[in-house]
């Protein structure tokens, strides 16, 4: 198998459930020529490096489109791009105004403030299960789960999970690069439709909080900071479309990604149950080991770029393989190793540079608090199935169902 063609074997469906010898034999070639033209960058320090480059865009306006997306640019877009597919200025200055209700500097203690509320929802979630012989880890804990948390954060009714959830899956599988199913240009024309009719919905809700606004996220943007520091209301209707997917898909593959590898590797499942404090430097290495981003496939070189010995050209697209990085033995001792107390563990779960995941805190505690209570009140929890059937997308990449078994829930 050649280095032009391994990137085609990783996204088929048939490499979901383990992708990782792929990766290894990727990196044998750190940055690799694919045969449509994508430069796939899969060792860390490379990555790492372009991720902090400004000659690498995000913005899909500088990116060549591939066969078949020429006549979906011709047609109206529909939503622009959300900021973290923006360059900077941009970018920066959109994501300044939505951290502000977010973080620091303006709100420090919002996401810490929040660990009681999600203590109480994840314990109300496993009580669920008392009577239950067996359940479904994503159905019933790692998907609804961080969907109460953002439809709270950001004052979203969570009665209306069941209309964004579509449309959630909609854009989620516009990202998807492979070639199942229906092709990339419908992908996309679906994804394009279901953040239409998001916004739409967002907006109704926005203007609400216009109105009678309230202590959630939706009412602090609507509100801005002046009429210097406010966004318009188009890119107010695009960033909560952006928070609303983002503040959920990811997690769910991480939580349930944990509890696969918990479940996996008995020790560690034990050791989180007698030892909570674990729970920290236990997700960062979830977080290197199974990250629930595995790859950025949506990048453009804005000049020659010289890395690894390649030189990649102007114009060219650019995937950057996070999960390769991440299992690349130059930067991790074994990497091949699930290690709850690894050291120095500068993982690029969450990317890196200017588009480091806004919701990185969050996610963090989300996982904490989610594994350690699992780990926790189930008894003897053991694998249904392994490997169980997974998502089909190759980016976010996650388990689509975790048929867990076990013998009762302690209180």
């Amino acid at each position: 198998m050649t280095s032009a063609t391994l990137l085609r074997r990783i996204t088929d469906y048939a490499a979901r459930a383990d992708p990782y010898p792929l990766y290894a034999e990727l990196r044998r070639t750190p940055v690799a020529r694919q045969e449509d033209g994508v430069y796939a960058v899969s060792t860390y320090w490379e990555i790492a490096g372009l991720l902090h480059d400004p000659r690498l865009s995000s913005d899909p306006r500088n990116r060549v489109p591939t066969a078949g997306e020429e006549d979906i640019l011709e047609e109206e877009q529909g939503l622009p791009p959300s900021f973290l597919r923006l360059d900077p200025p941009e970018h920066d200055r959109l994501r300044r105004l939505a951290t502000r209700p977010f973080g620091p500097p303006d709100s420090l203690r919002r996401v810490s403030d929040m660990r009681g509320d999600l203590a109480r929802m994840v314990s109300g979630l496993i009580d669920g299960l008392r009577d239950r012989e067996q359940a479904d880890i994503v159905e019933d804990f790692a998907y609804p789960f961080p969907v109460m948390v953002i439809c709270n954060l950001l004052g979203v009714p969570h009665e209306d999970e069941g209309r964004f959830h579509v449309w959630a899956e909609a854009i989620v599988a516009g990202l998807d690069p492979g070639e199942e199913g229906e092709g990339p240009a419908e992908r996309l024309r679906a994804a394009q439709r279901a953040r239409m009719e998001l916004g739409r919905y967002l907006a109704g809700l926005i203007e609400d909080r216009r109105r009678a606004p309230g202590g959630d996220m939706l009412s602090a943007l609507a509100a801005g900071h002046g009429d210097r520091e406010r966004m318009s209301p188009l890119e107010l209707v695009v960033t909560a479309v952006l928070l609303l997917i983002a503040g959920h898909e990811t997690t769910v593959n991480l939580i349930t990604n944990g509890m696969l590898t918990l479940l996996r590797h008995p020790d560690a499942l034990r050791r989180l149950r007698e030892e909570p404090g674990l729970a920290v430097p236990l997700v960062e290495e979830l977080l290197r080991y199974e990250p629930p981003v595995q790859l950025l496939p949506q990048r453009t070189a804005l000049a020659d770029i010289d890395v690894g010995g390649v030189t990649i050209p102007r114009g060219a697209p650019v995937w950057l393989v996070l999960a390769s990085g991440n299992r690349d033995p130059r930067r991790f001792p074994d990497p091949d190793r699930f290690d709850p107390g690894r050291t120095g563990n500068e993982h690029l779960g969450f990317g890196g540079g200017i588009h480091y995941c806004f919701g990185a805190p969050l996610a963090r505690l989300e996982a904490q608090v989610a594994l350690t209570e699992l780990a926790r009140r189930l008894v003897e929890p053991r694998l249904v199935e392994d490997p169980p059937p997974y998502r089909r997308n190759p980016v976010l990449r996650g388990p689509r169902h975790l048929p867990v078994a076990f013998d009762g829930c302690v209180p």
